[in-house]
């Protein structure tokens, strides 16, 4: 199957006005959503829209409701006019018993030949809102592909809402890695990345990731809120909150070349 654990860390680095910096452990599923119902029939301790002490929800993700997720991902790229047909493979993290929080979620869709056509970036923020970039994939450079939006959804109440979005992904293979560097017109101001290698997806697996992650969910979470506390605590100001985005998705356009 395409499906796959990885296992891996992820790191942010804000460099101003006051350097802040965290990382930690995590893991992540790569879930084929065509492959996902028969996973949820062959392993016990991963369901697909049922109770496990793993599980993937259609819910927690899209629109929120219980259409599924590929028929969704479809009719956005149907919109937008790009090329579909293929597998539609989510990188998140999972429920574990129960409990989410997925900051960014990738969705690599392929045409019908195999070839990526697209990657769908979920974003979540910690206020229940939901928004989604659709940006068409460029040839890779060296194993990567490079990606750009301006920023459309209020995510930290640390963060201008004038801001770009440069990607720099490595699809998912023997390992997986997304890097995002947020700009303002003065340069860099925050970069983030998370970076995994793939094992098989199976009971064992899942076992020994719960195993070495315990508290992964609950703990993302509460690294979020811990780290927005030292923040305010470095009197860095709020921003207020401004109307989610009228449309559920941004399209960008094809990506702008950007420094490796």
């Amino acid at each position: 199957m395409a499906s796959g654990l990885y296992a891996g860390v992820v790191g942010h680095v804000r460099q101003r006005p006051r350097r802040h910096a965290l990382r930690y452990r995590i893991f992540m599923l790569l879930i084929d959503l065509d492959e996902a119902p028969a996973l949820s029939r062959r392993l016990r301790l991963f369901g697909y829209d049922r109770a496990a002490p793993f599980s993937l929800h259609t819910r927690d993700h899209g629109d929120g409701s219980d259409r599924p997720l590929k028929a969704q991902v479809e009719a956005h790229l149907a919109a937008a006019g790009i090329d579909y047909g293929g597998a539609v493979r989510l990188l998140c993290m999972p429920r574990v018993f129960g409990a989410v929080f997925n900051p960014l979620s990738l969705y690599f869709c392929h045409r019908t030949d195999g070839t990526l056509s697209a990657i769908l970036y979920e974003v979540n923020n910690t206020f229940g809102q939901r928004h989604s970039y659709l940006i068409p994939a460029p040839a890779l450079e060296d194993g990567r592909l490079r990606q750009a939006v301006d920023k459309g959804f209020y995510v930290s109440p640390f963060m201008d809402m004038d801001l770009t979005y440069a990607f720099s992904i490595r699809p998912p293979g023997a390992e997986v890695s997304a890097a995002i560097e947020v700009s303002d017109a003065e340069g860099r101001l925050l970069s983030a990345a998370f970076g995994g290698r793939r094992g098989e997806l199976d009971d064992r697996a899942l076992w020994r990731a719960w195993l070495t992650h315990p508290w992964m969910t609950l703990g993302v979470m509460g690294a979020i809120h811990w780290e927005a506390l030292k923040i305010w605590l470095k009197d860095e100001r709020l921003r207020p909150r401004p109307p989610a985005p009228a449309a559920p998705v941004t399209l960008a356009p094809m990506a702008r070349p950007q420094p490796a």
